[in-house]
């Protein structure tokens, strides 16, 4: 390892010189990767929700549909609007009264069905539907939105999954830049306290954000990334690696003392990083890679992107970073100044001399936070992660209180049916609890419109060769527990008629999602703790250890998922799954760093409690600063953003890395004392 740092030494300037210019193309991959903002697109694409998206888009030419509620307009007005909006490039149709009839026929010849679906009047409002040609979250469909929002005028209001994901690419891509600057803001303040240099810290950073770009921009070849990745990729990487930057100075420092000759020194710094933080990273890795196993494939997305980061991150640390600090050497010397973080003195010596009651602790919180943990709340309801301020939000809201309805769902029949049993099919649907109406073609023949009355093209549009479209809404809110119980009935009923019959949307699709995260954070939770144990059995050759450390971590994980229950907070499902993932893998580096004190303490002959007490002792500082370093880079993005998919991921990861913090200075050593005679074989204890 010696002649690697050597070499990297030798060669600082050109690295410097090639990663510059490396950050060239990593700035245009960044820029030229496609952000993917709808969370239901990562549902698996061979379930039948999902292959009934790709039949729309097929058949009907659409993927994409939304509700345009009016107020206080004539139907000549809407008429006019209406036009206007088909005119929106991938609009593929508007479908209102005027559909149906023409407007000089009096609204009230309409069925009841008809009219109540599309009609208000109490609130003087009314009612159109709004069929894309592309899928819900093309950036063509997200253009359309935004034409026909400048159509509208503030008594229109457009609802539906496409606003939605419209108006958080809005907000995420206004607030992503902030996210970033808030973290380096916090971290800087952090590395001001724990670092000796007003230099070093700017180095750290520089360092890391050169290996955040070239990860980011490496992600052009996955195609597209997730919103949610985009942006944490930076925030999460920026707190997760810190610790590698900090252990490079650290060891420089020491080799300083040892070797007069700095250039000497930083090789065998190098040297004992590339051991010491590759071993680390790997415990870090395996818990993204986990993520990788979900069967929704944004954790895929954000292992994969995560994954990569520690690696940038490795490498910048023993290239970029060593090459910087060797340049910069006279600057960083002119801003040297004492440390500010204070001394942690005594605090190995009390834990282990207390051991029984911190062990004690441990048993009593654990049953509460096991219970906790699983009984917290998580929501599946997109629109409920975003600011009640936004316009899809809005218009959600009026959708539901002037039209008593939340969500439509589509119904894909197979023209293998006759007209009866369409009708009688839609009938029952009808009698469905939360149905408002069931649309389509047969429907309205069979009201007694006459067929030569609709427009070709609105057949054309319900109808295809193989399929017609049939609209059903419903006043259940998307992920309630009645919604998903009427999709399970309207599943039974068209299943009954023909099992090739589909149903889809928003709230079918969402009902999916529920299914199939929960089996998701089974297998995640299995797949992170199984990787870890076995990496920590590797590195250590000792059952025990793995059984205790990952205990001692997943005991902080339980407190951390647990809280919210507690606390009434309702989080989004998405953080149930991943959080307890990247909380273990980011933090059992902790639990790592003083198990190799301690081991390395008892096997020289020292005794139990001086082992235990001078691990802790040692390690406390870098386990704070480590701790430390993670909650500044997460803690300021939760308090600060409006998607509560994101404050809430970033509220829990630096909720996390404290609480974790805090289990592996007072609970590992108390469990060292506890199991030491199951941990150390004592032949292997030399006399001292």
């Amino acid at each position: 390892m010696n002649k690697i740092g050597e070499k990297i030494v030798r060669a600082r300037v050109f690295i410097l010189i090639a990663g510059l210019l490396l950050l060239i193309p990593a700035f245009i991959g960044f820029v030229k990767t496609r952000v993917n903002y709808d969370i239901l697109a990562y549902l698996p694409k061979d379930i039948e929700t999902m292959e009934g998206q790709d039949i729309l888009v097929d058949e009907f030419g659409t993927g994409a549909f939304s509700m345009f509620v009016t107020h206080g307009m004539s139907d000549k007005d809407i008429s006019s609007l209406k036009a206007k909006i088909e005119q929106v490039d991938h609009v593929e149709k508007v479908i209102w009264y005027d559909s149906f009839a023409d407007i000089s026929i009096p609204k009230e010849l309409l069925p009841d069905k008809l009219y109540e679906a599309f009609n208000n009047d109490e609130k003087d409002a009314s009612l159109m539907a709004i069929i894309f040609n592309e899928t819900t979250s093309a950036d063509a469909t997200m253009d359309a939105i935004e034409e026909i929002r400048k159509i509208g005028n503030e008594q229109c209001f457009l609802s539906g999954m496409s606003a939605i994901v419209t108006d958080t690419k809005n907000l995420s891509e206004k607030e992503t830049p902030i996210y970033v600057c808030i973290a380096v803001l916090l971290s800087t303040i952090v590395l001001a306290i724990t670092m000796d240099s007003v230099m070093i810290p700017v180095l750290f950073l520089v360092s890391i954000g050169m290996a955040i770009l070239y990860n980011l921009g490496t992600n052009i070849f996955l195609g597209e990334i997730s919103y949610i990745t985009k942006a944490l990729a930076a925030v999460l990487q920026l707190g997760v690696t810190m610790d590698y930057s900090i252990f490079l100075w650290h060891s420089y420092k020491a080799q300083k003392e040892v070797y007069s000759d700095k250039e000497t020194a930083m090789a065998h710094a190098i040297s004992d990083t590339i051991t010491s933080v590759v071993g680390s990273s790997i415990t870090t890795i395996a818990g993204f890679i986990a993520l990788c196993f979900m069967s929704f494939t944004l954790g895929l997305d954000l292992g994969i992107v995560m994954a990569k980061g520690v690696i940038f991150g490795v490498i910048c640390c023993v290239t970029l970073l060593p090459s910087m600090i060797l340049v910069f050497d006279k600057a960083i010397s002119k801003t040297s100044h004492k440390v500010l973080l204070p001394s942690f003195n005594g605090i190995g010596r009390f834990v282990a001399k207390h051991y029984l009651v911190f062990i004690t602790l441990f048993v009593v919180i654990l049953i509460p936070a096991i219970y906790g943990y699983k009984k917290t709340n998580v929501y599946y309801n997109l629109d409920s992660t975003l600011p009640e301020t936004l316009d899809s939000v809005i218009a959600n809201k009026t959708l539901e209180e002037d039209f008593d309805m939340n969500s439509t769902h589509m119904l894909l029949l197979t023209n293998d049916m006759s007209d009866k049993e369409v009708r009688l099919l839609m009938d029952e649907i009808e009698n469905v609890e939360g149905v408002k109406f069931c649309l389509g073609i047969d429907s309205i023949l069979g009201a007694g419109i006459p067929g030569e009355v609709i427009p070709d093209e609105l057949t054309s549009d319900l109808k295809s060769e193989d399929w017609q479209l049939v609209l059903v809404g419903s006043e259940y809110k998307v992920a309630s527990e009645e919604v998903g119980n009427q999709c399970t009935e309207i599943e039974r009923i068209i299943d009954s008629y023909d099992e090739t019959n589909m149903l889809v949307g928003e709230a079918p699709c969402t009902k999916d999602l529920i299914s199939i995260t929960d089996k998701d954070f089974a297998t995640v939770s299995i797949v992170s703790i199984g990787a870890i144990f076995l990496i920590i059995l590797f590195v250590f050759g000792s059952i025990s250890l793995p059984v205790v450390l990952v205990a001692v971590i997943e005991f902080a994980i339980f407190i951390n998922m647990g809280l919210p229950y507690y606390t009434g907070t309702t989080i989004p499902f998405i953080a149930s799954i991943v959080i307890g993932t990247i909380q273990l893998g980011a933090t059992v580096d902790y639990a790592i760093l003083m198990t190799n004190k301690y081991k390395k303490n008892r096997l020289s002959g020292q005794t139990k409690f001086d082992s235990v007490s001078n691990a802790c002792g040692d390690s406390v500082q870098s386990i704070v600063v480590s701790a430390l370093s993670f909650f500044a880079a997460t803690f300021g993005v939760g308090m600060y953003s409006d998607i509560d998919m994101i404050s809430a991921l970033c509220i829990l990861m630096a909720r996390g890395a404290l609480i974790s913090m805090c289990a592996v200075i007072l609970v590992l050593p108390s469990m060292f004392m506890l199991f030491d005679r199951l941990i150390v074989n004592p032949k292997k204890i030399r006399a001292n």
